[in-house]
C-alpha cells in the first residue's frame, strides 16, 4: 500500500499519455475507434459518480480521468479527416451490447451484479480496439495504454481498503491496457500472421 496522494501522479501520467495520443490523432497517424473511446468515456464518468457515492476516496480520481480522457480523444478525432478508424458491423454490435450492459447496470439494484454488468460492458466496448490493434497496430499509439498500466497499478496500490467497488474497475482497465499496449508495441498480429504464412 502506498500514499493515496500517488493517485495525483497517476492522473498526471494519464494526461501525458492522452496528450500524446491526441497529438497523433490530430496529425492523422492514429485513428481511434469512436465506439470504444466514446463508451469508455461515458462508462468512466458514470463509474466515477458511483465511486464518489460509495466513498471510494481519492482513487476515484483515476476513474474520472478514464472517463474524461476518452471523451477528449473522441472530440479530437473530428478535427482530422484521417483521424478516425472506419467502423464495421463488429464495432456496432460491440457498442450496442456494451450499451445494453450499461442499461442493465443502471437498472439493477443488486450492487455486485450491477458492478459485474458494468465491467462486462466496459470490456465489450474495448473489443473493437482490441481487434484493430491486432489487425492494424500501425493505426494505434501504444503510449496511452502504457501510461494507463502505470496509472492503474498506482491506483490499486493507493487503495486504503481493497473492495470490489474500488478495485474491480481499475483491475479490468489494467488488463485491457496491458493487452492493447502489447499488441501495438510488439505488432503481435502482423507477426503472428507472418509466421502462419511462412509455416
Amino acid at each position: 500500500m502506498i500514499d493515496p496522494r500517488f493517485v495525483y501522479l497517476a492522473a498526471a501520467i494519464s494526461v501525458a499519455g492522452a496528450l500524446g495520443y491526441i497529438r497523433d490523432v490530430l496529425a492523422g497517424t492514429t485513428q481511434p475507434n469512436r465506439v470504444t473511446w466514446g463508451l469508455w468515456g461515458v462508462e468512466g464518468v458514470l463509474a466515477f459518480v458511483v465511486e464518489v457515492q460509495q466513498h471510494v476516496g481519492t482513487p476515484a480520481l483515476m476513474t474520472l480521468m478514464f472517463g474524461l480522457i476518452p471523451l477528449f480523444i473522441v472530440a479530437s478525432s473530428f478535427r482530422h479527416r484521417g483521424g478516425v478508424w472506419r467502423m464495421n458491423a463488429f464495432d456496432w454490435v460491440c457498442g450496442a451490447t456494451s450499451l445494453v450492459g450499461l442499461v442493465f447496470w443502471l437498472a439493477i439494484r443488486q450492487s455486485t451484479v450491477a458492478l459485474v454488468a458494468f465491467v462486462a460492458a466496459d470490456a465489450i466496448a474495448g473489443l473493437p480496439t482490441w481487434r484493430k490493434a491486432w489487425i492494424a497496430p500501425e493505426s494505434e499509439t501504444g503510449w496511452p495504454f502504457l501510461t494507463g498500466v502505470i496509472n492503474t497499478i498506482l491506483t490499486l496500490l493507493a487503495l486504503q481498503r481493497v473492495t470490489t467497488a474500488g478495485a474491480l474497475f481499475p483491475a479490468v482497465i489494467l488488463g485491457t491496457d496491458v493487452v492493447i499496449w502489447s499488441m501495438v508495441a510488439f505488432r503481435l498480429g502482423p507477426r503472428f500472421r507472418q509466421r502462419v504464412a511462412v509455416a
